[in-house]
């Protein structure tokens, strides 16, 4: 089973010629995307905006947990205590 609808394909498409020709330009900011992986995730975001089938969006929360594990190291400073500071 295709993970992509037609119409993501036609929508990222038509937001890589706007890249190659300059005129796609970001959100909020309106900066012009010269990125090609920029050019494809505003492609799928509109595809997915109007209803195509295209898949959901990693949370970024699930890349950050798998990234950090905590080590033996840090765990062990946090249980040493600081000596007494003198006056």
């Amino acid at each position: 089973m295709a993970k992509y609808g037609r119409k993501a394909q036609k929508k990222v498409e038509k937001a890589m010629h706007e890249r190659k020709r300059g005129t796609l330009k970001s959100g909020r900011s309106g900066k012009t995307v010269k990125s090609r992986k920029q050019a494809i995730a505003i492609g799928l975001a509109e595809a997915r905006r109007e209803g195509g089938k295209v898949p959901a969006k990693k949370s970024p929360s699930r890349k950050r947990s798998a990234a950090r594990k905590p080590s033996s190291k840090s765990s062990s400073r946090k249980a040493a205590k600081k000596p007494a500071s003198r006056k």
